[in-house]
């Protein structure tokens, strides 16, 4: 095994050990962190996923499901599938109401196990800062939308330098480090989301990348002291296909 593909293998089994150990305590986590915020960004989120009626959405790196369930409480005739790599955080999930809507999935991000042109939306919360190769998940995501279908991402981003700055640092690096060993006992997982989000790549670059691997109508939107973001972009429809 060369040098780096262990060193991606290992990171890949620390970030999946490190989800399930926080699994049981993930959704209380994110509503005290959030200051319960994270409801309403899912809530714009799934409104911006323009699904049909009985629409098919795949949520990459779903987690518990938060994102699978606003979007059946949106609009129950949609079919969801939520796919992880970690069984635990859908294990979690699984034991929530209505959990048998959501077709849940153990997969990987970057090989996603579905045929082309299947889904008439994709979405993500906080998997894109965690996949080793962002530019191959947004890929694999254009690939299995369907034409003119849109690709939807809320992660945590680096905080602009103006006058809410201070808090944003106040916020990711000492307040959500101290609640997260606080309720989950687990000091490395916070720690670590802040150094990764601190980390992450600017909002203005993602947005390059989605628009690199394909993605039209980019645009993107912050909130929380500009530590999160939500983008979005639409696979392009061939003009062969255009009536």
């Amino acid at each position: 095994m060369d040098m780096p593909h262990r060193k991606n293998l290992e990171e890949a089994n620390y970030i999946k050990d490190m989800f399930d150990s926080i699994s049981g305590r993930y959704d209380l986590m994110n509503r005290l962190m959030t200051f319960g915020r994270d409801i309403a960004w899912r809530r714009f989120m799934t409104s911006i996923t323009n699904l049909p009626k009985g629409g098919r959405l795949l949520d990459v790196g779903t987690g518990t499901g938060d994102i699978a369930f606003e979007a059946l409480r949106a609009d129950p005739s949609v079919r969801v599938i939520g796919l992880d790599f970690t069984a635990e955080m859908m294990k979690t999930g699984r034991k929530r109401e209505r959990s048998e809507l959501i077709g849940w999935c153990l997969g990987d991000a970057l090989r996603l196990p579905f045929p082309d042109d299947t889904f008439d939306a994709v979405t993500s919360g906080f998997l894109i800062r965690n996949v080793l190769d962002v530019q191959s998940a947004f890929r694999e995501q254009l690939r299995v939308v369907k034409p003119g279908g849109r690709v939807i991402c809320l992660d945590t981003s680096p905080a602009p330098r103006n006058i809410s700055w201070p808090f944003a640092m106040f916020h990711l690096k000492l307040f959500i480090p101290f609640l997260g060993f606080m309720i989950t006992g687990k000091k490395g997982a916070y720690k670590y989301l802040s150094t990764s989000t601190f980390n992450f790549i600017e909002p203005e670059a993602l947005s390059d990348i989605m628009k690199g691997e394909g993605l039209e109508e980019v645009g993107f939107r912050r909130f929380m002291f500009g530590n999160i973001a939500l983008h979005w972009g639409t696979r392009p429809v061939p003009d062969s296909t255009i009536r």
